[in-house]
């Protein structure tokens, strides 16, 4: 039996959810986990269901089949191949607690995709990429050469047939014209203590105004810095008995987890944009196992 995922994205109709129910019954499949949500403020109906397909119908002729339907609804829907592995790009610059961390998680199957490259400004991780049989690509990024640089990476993206690109802490903006072409396929991580503490060390200035909670957000990336759909969120208390370097070592720690989150519900499409915000459905528990494992 081969698992398929179905996205669908519209204006709130009556019926949709039987439409749906009814197409996949009839091509002999079986739903394993369906969600919806009806959004009452802008109208949208947002539906992700996972099925497998217990009398052997292919991956195209479900998607042409669907056609009708989602041509009837105004549907924005796909249907994929649930066992595929995304082709991932990994961007990193000096600090490399998220990038060792989405390794490790790579090696021990947690994180189920083909990451094809590893992108940096600087050399500090080159070797560690390297002995996990991953390409590096150096690409030094200044003032002056940036449209260069942008360029290169976007032709590692093209080549590799990169379907997401993830900033590990990777401390370049990136251009108006690059997040347009990659809307929706770019993820970002940062501490959520932006817009409060700006500019060079975050968590130091967070110690001296003694913070009680340590966060971090991970987002799509947008032309608007560090403002796009939020993903994933988390946050830790922490105490006056904590000193700078722990408030560094939490939040390091927490942005890793939430990163990761992020990516695995990408990957598995359990996100939605949702104008400004996003929808985002939960792994149930039945599913997330497998998920975990591919």
């Amino acid at each position: 039996m081969k698992k398929r995922i179905l996205t669908v994205t519209c204006q709130s109709k009556r019926g949709i959810v039987a439409a749906i129910a009814n197409y996949l019954a009839d091509r002999g499949c079986n739903i394993a986990d369906s969600s919806q949500f009806d959004d009452l403020d802008t109208g949208k109906f947002f539906s992700r269901v996972s099925f497998v397909s217990e009398e052997g119908a292919e991956l195209p002729d479900l998607v042409e089949g669907f056609k009708p339907i989602a041509e009837k609804f105004g549907m924005e829907a796909g249907i994929r191949d649930g066992e595929s592995r995304m082709k991932v790009v990994l961007m990193v610059s000096r600090f490399g607690h998220c990038l060792n961390d989405l390794l490790y998680r790579w090696k021990i199957g947690a994180l189920p995709i083909d990451i094809v490259g590893v992108v940096s400004n600087h050399f500090e991780y080159q070797k560690i990429v390297v002995n996990h049989d991953i390409p590096f690509h150096h690409i030094k990024v200044t003032k002056e050469n940036k449209p260069q640089a942008e360029a290169h990476i976007l032709e590692i993206i093209e080549q590799t047939g990169t379907e997401l690109v993830v900033l590990a802490r990777y401390m370049q903006v990136l251009s108006d014209a690059m997040c347009k072409k990659m809307s929706g396929r770019i993820i970002n991580i940062h501490h959520s203590f932006l817009p409060s503490f700006k500019g060079a060390n975050p968590y130091k200035q967070a110690y001296e105004r003694g913070v009680k909670l340590i966060g971090a957000t991970a987002h799509y990336v947008t032309a608007d810095l560090d403002e796009g759909p939020i993903i994933e969120q988390d946050t830790v208390r922490i105490t006056h008995a904590q000193s700078g370097d722990d408030y560094v070592s939490i939040g390091r720690d927490v942005e890793s987890q939430v990163l990761a989150r992020a990516i695995h519900a990408h990957i598995h499409h359990r996100v939605f944009l949702n104008g400004n915000r996003t929808v985002v459905f939960p792994a149930s528990p039945g599913s997330y196992a497998s998920e975990r494992m591919g």
